[in-house]
């Protein structure tokens, strides 16, 4: 007595599930690497950009402390054959607006460069934000600088024999708390970082994988 023969089951066609098994078509890759970003010379030039334009804005910041920083009167006096210098108002806080105003005007410079590197550049890039560090150091160096030089002379004694003596005369410009100079830098970052997670280009989500035909869940035999 011989077992019934049963017929073998019919050969399952792959090809729905090859559809999207398939190798992505040649040059897609290339495709996708180009949507990344602009790319890193043009990045690198951007940066370069960035930089100088914050050395110049440099200048702008260093003419607008020299103007809207306040002066510190000295009185000069003079004793024996020589001359003495000291402060006109000993409690006086002209100093302090000295460096809190360099340290505003930063802040001001710092957020304004970073909103202006977002709005041309939203996909942003790491050369980018170094070039916003760098020059906003730059810049805020070159307004050190720049404002001393354009400020009154630093030889306060010939600067008080000048005038004569007991008339008061404004104190050369000088920045006496120098983590000012890092609030443009660190102004700008943020904001831009800040902008960046807020309004930034976001990477597409890969597509799922379609599934299987439901009819042919339960294994029925496709055709």
């Amino acid at each position: 007595m011989t077992a019934p023969l049963n017929p073998p089951p019919p050969p399952h066609d792959d090809s729905a599930q090859q559809v999207w098994q398939a190798p992505p078509p040649a040059g897609a890759g290339a495709g996708w690497y180009e949507q990344d970003g602009p790319g890193m010379k043009t990045e690198l030039r951007d940066a370069a950009v960035i930089t100088l334009a914050a050395v110049l804005g440099g200048v702008l910041l260093g003419l607008l402390w020299w103007w809207l920083a306040p002066r510190v009167p000295l009185v000069g006096d003079e004793l024996g054959n020589g001359w003495v210098v000291y402060l006109k108002d000993t409690e006086g806080e002209q100093a302090i607006g000295v460096d809190g105003t360099f340290t505003l005007l930063g802040l001001a410079f710092g957020a304004v460069s970073a909103v202006a590197v977002f709005l041309l550049r939203r996909s942003g890039g790491v050369p980018l934000v170094v070039a916003l560090g760098v020059g906003g150091l730059l810049g805020s160096l070159v307004a050190w600088r720049l404002g001393i030089w354009l400020g009154p002379t630093s030889d306060v004694l010939a600067h008080a024999k000048a005038v004569g003596k007991g008339v008061t005369f404004p104190a050369p410009l000088k920045l006496s708390a120098k983590g000012a100079l890092l609030a443009w830098p660190l102004a700008g970052l943020l904001v831009h970082l800040g902008l960046t997670a807020l309004f930034g280009p976001r990477d597409p989500e890969p597509p799922y994988p379609p599934g299987p035909d439901p009819k042919y869940a339960h294994g029925a035999p496709m055709p």
